[in-house]
Order: structure tokens, then C-alpha cells, then sequence
């Protein structure tokens, strides 16, 4: 067996700790609790802050975590000869740890995980606040905007920080965002620190190499009361395409469900993505867009319409980042989306979805009411080198009629294009 005690912040499920001293407050508690294991092991691998605080037997070997993969490779000779394997990790080694290479390496029948408190439930606990709303994301050694999008989704995140994924490149990321970030350092140590910043104060901040997790707060809004039963984000909305009656919007100005069901499909908006919805109007696919758990951008020129956008996302409980300006001029300053709805229908769209089309990493949707745009605008999608299909969408609903009898009352046919992105020419886009 490869024994994984979870060390340091927190200490270990059920280690002693002193009357009323705060959870962490034993940063290595873990190693002293599990002397029992450790007097046995032949080979202990992990970090060089535990491994100086464990009493490791003098006739073990010590291998200090960097690469993994010659510690994989000792691990695997100590196990084929039955040998007793040690892993110090931080915190709880299966979440966002070393659990998850050991079970791919050596099976999860192999390992016996004692797992420390995560830095995640230790800086909730530190706030006073619960966690099982909130959204945990990792930043490190992964790509930072998947994290930022998610801040700009959801109104309580836990982000787990590494190099050029701290404070400050989130902030930076944030600065449009009422959010307000706490940043917890070396959690579970002497010089443990929360700070309550805005996106900006986290900007202009050099935080070091210690940061253990940055919480992003959305304070204005609520992420639902009651008991849970499902831990993150939820279970998502019940349902989506929803009614023209669900959004405010100016003389039938909006996009009718029907189409809006497509343009949802073809979007695929989920958790970790920005879209943008371009010409949003009433913002009724940004709206369902953000209930779905993707980041938004909505980007609209009329100043009443702007308005109604934001009264449309607060009445749904999402946050739509709205920007107030004409495309393609105003999405200069965004940052690149993954999926892009373009509204609207005027002079300008072959040049709007030829911006975007430069811009999205996966995919360009356009619904278009006029037949003479739709040659302009597959040209856009096709010259960017989208593969481009489309439909035109004709539908009627039921009506009633005097005498208990219903008939069919025909919508307008909307033509709906859409652009992938091939998967071969996806790297080349700006991260």
C-alpha cells in the first residue's frame, strides 16, 4: 500500500488540536498524528517543508516532490518489491491533489489516503461562511480564464492559485465585476493573512508565492437559500428557450424562443465559457446563456436597451456584463469569447461577424430576419475558415379561437447560421 497523508493546512481529520484554537492552527499536525505510519515507511516523498517537520525513520529514503515523474518511477520500484510507500501532501491529497496521479499510476486499490483539511474548506471556515454553494476551480497549472470565467458567472468561487494565476491576474480580470475578492495566504501557517480586496486593489498588488486560494464574492447577489442537497453551482435551470413573456422587451424586439432553442444548442454555453451576445437587444440569449453557467458579454448601442438587458439578468438572478456601444468598434476591448451570438440584422453585419468570427475560439451564431444579409454573412463565417451550416427556421403556434377551437398563427421566418471553428486551427487563437 502508498500510504497519502494530507499534511498541513488544517492537520487531518480527527487530529488533536487545542481547546478553541482555529482550524490550521497546527500547520503540520498531520505528520505528528501519523508517527505511526511514518515509523514504518522505507521511502517517504513530498514536499520539502513537510518532510523537514516528519519524523522520518534515518533508514528511509527522502525524495522532495518537484517532477513527478521520477518520483512515480521510485514509488513504483518501492511498491513492486512490497515495500511501505509514504506521500506527504498539503491539505486533502484528493481534492485538486496527488490522489488522482497515484490512482491513474497505481490503481486506487493501492492507496490508503488520510486526508488533511483542503485550503478551500479551511478559508470558508476562516470567513464563517458555507461552502457547499460555492464553485471551486483551480487555477493552477491550467489556463487562468476558465477560472475568471466562472468568477464572472457565478457570486461565490474558490480559486485555487498558482504562478501567473494569483490575485492580480484574476483581479486584472475582474476589474468590470462587482466582486470582491479574499485572498488567503500560507493558510495553515505562522503568517497565515485574509484580506478583503476590490478587483483593482488585487491588480495593483504584488501578492508573492504564497497565496493559497482566492474567494470571489458576488455580494449583491444571493446563491439561493434553503437547504442544499447538490453540492456547487446547482443542478442548472429547469428549463431553457424560455417564453417571450420572461423578458422585458421593447415591441416584440426580442428572439423568439424557437430560435433562440437552436441558437442555444449551437452555442453550448457552459461553466469556464465567455459568449457574447452582439446586437443583444432585450438580452434574451445572454440571459439564458448566464442561467446555463457561462460567462457574458452583451453588447448593445441603444442606451434604453443596455437598461432593459441588466433588468433582464437581475429579474433571472445572472450576472450579464453589459457593454453600451455599436460593433464591431465596441468589442475591441473584450476579451476573447468562445462562442458569439450576433442579433440585429443591419448594414454593418458582415463586418460585425467577421469581428467576431476573427475573435471566437469555437463557435459564431447569426440569426438573421432579411434573405438579402445571409450571402454577406456566410461569406464572413467561411472566410475566417469556419465550416458554416444554417437553417431557416418557419414555425406556428397554437392560437385559440372563438368556439374552443384553436388554429395556426405563423411567426416570421428567422434564418440562423452557424460557424465551427475546426478543431485543427482552435491553438492558433489568442489565449
Amino acid at each position: 500500500m502508498i500510504t497519502v497523508v494530507g499534511a498541513g493546512t488544517g492537520g487531518p481529520a480527527g487530529a488533536d488540536a487545542s481547546p478553541g484554537a482555529p482550524v490550521g492552527a497546527s500547520p503540520d499536525s498531520a505528520v505528528g498524528a501519523f508517527a505511526d505510519v511514518l515509523a514504518g515507511a522505507e521511502l517517504v516523498v513530498g514536499g520539502r517543508r513537510h518532510l523537514e517537520a516528519a519524523a522520518v525513520p534515518g533508514t528511509a529514503e527522502r525524495i522532495v516532490l518537484g517532477p513527478l515523474g521520477p518520483a512515480l518511477d521510485a514509488i513504483e520500484a518501492y511498491v513492486r518489491a512490497k515495500r511501505r510507500v509514504v506521500v506527504l501532501a498539503s491539505g486533502d491529497p484528493g481534492f485538486f491533489g496527488i490522489v488522482r496521479v497515484l490512482a491513474e499510476r497505481f490503481g486506487p486499490d493501492r492507496l490508503a489516503v488520510r486526508p488533511g483539511v483542503s485550503s478551500v474548506a479551511a478559508a470558508f471556515a476562516r470567513l464563517g461562511l458555507t461552502w457547499e454553494d460555492a464553485v471551486v476551480v483551480s487555477a493552477h497549472g491550467r489556463d487562468l480564464r476558465t477560472a475568471v470565467n466562472v468568477c464572472r458567472a457565478e457570486p461565490k468561487v474558490a480559486v485555487l492559485t498558482g504562478p501567473g494565476a494569483g490575485p492580480a491576474e484574476i483581479g486584472a480580470a475582474l476589474r468590470p465585476y462587482a466582486r470582491t475578492l479574499v485572498v488567503a495566504t500560507a493558510l495553515g501557517s505562522p503568517q497565515e493573512r485574509l484580506e478583503r480586496v476590490t478587483p483593482a486593489e488585487a491588480a495593483e498588488r504584488d501578492w508573492g508565492t504564497a497565496v493559497s486560494v482566492v474567494v470571489s464574492l458576488d455580494e449583491r447577489r444571493s446563491p439561493g437559500g434553503g437547504a442544499r442537497t447538490l453540492a456547487g453551482r446547482g443542478p442548472g435551470p429547469a428549463g431553457w428557450a424560455l417564453a417571450e413573456e420572461a423578458f422585458a422587451h421593447r415591441d416584440s424586439m426580442i428572439t423568439k424562443f424557437e430560435v433562440r432553442a437552436l441558437a442555444l444548442a449551437r452555442l453550448g454555453p457552459r461553466p469556464g465559457d465567455l459568449v457574447w451576445d452582439v446586437g443583444s437587444g432585450s438580452g434574451s440569449v445572454a440571459v439564458e446563456c448566464a442561467r446555463l453557467g457561462a460567462a457574458v458579454t452583451a453588447v448593445e448601442k441603444a442606451a434604453d436597451g443596455a437598461g432593459r438587458i441588466r433588468a433582464n439578468a437581475a429579474a433571472h438572478g445572472v450576472d450579464v456584463h453589459v457593454v453600451h456601444g455599436t460593433a464591431p468598434d465596441a468589442l475591441d476591448a473584450l476579451d476573447d469569447p468562445d462562442a458569439v451570438f450576433v442579433g440585429g440584422g443591419g448594414r454593418e453585419l458582415a463586418d460585425v461577424v467577421a469581428a467576431c468570427a476573427r475573435r471566437a475560439r469555437r463557435t459564431v451564431v447569426v440569426a438573421l430576419a432579411a434573405l438579402d444579409r445571409v450571402p454577406a454573412a456566410r461569406a464572413a463565417l467561411t472566410g475566417a475558415g469556419f465550416t458554416c451550416d444554417g437553417v431557416l427556421l418557419q414555425s406556428s403556434r397554437l392560437a385559440p379561437l372563438p368556439g374552443d377551437v384553436t388554429r395556426l398563427a405563423a411567426t416570421n421566418p428567422v434564418f440562423l447560421l452557424w460557424g465551427v471553428r475546426p478543431p485543427a486551427t482552435n491553438e492558433g487563437v489568442a489565449q
